[in-house]
């Protein structure tokens, strides 16, 4: 998941406890070549994260966001 705005907060709130989640700094991860699309970005953080590029932002635990 790419961290832009804070669109990916009610996100991350639904899917904590069932997935493994990354939260990837969007400055980091957004050397997309050529035209940017939202399916080209998956397709880019997807291969990041297969090769272990993705470093994981801290994201605090649920009683302290609340």
């Amino acid at each position: 998941m790419e961290s832009t705005g804070v669109y990916w907060k009610p996100i991350w709130n639904i899917l904590e406890g069932s997935f493994h989640l990354v939260l990837a700094n969007a400055r980091r991860v957004k050397n997309v070549p050529g035209r940017k699309t939202d399916v080209k970005d998956a397709e880019w953080l997807a291969k990041l994260l297969r090769c272990g590029l993705i470093e994981s932002n801290f994201v605090p635990p649920e009683d302290i966001r609340d």
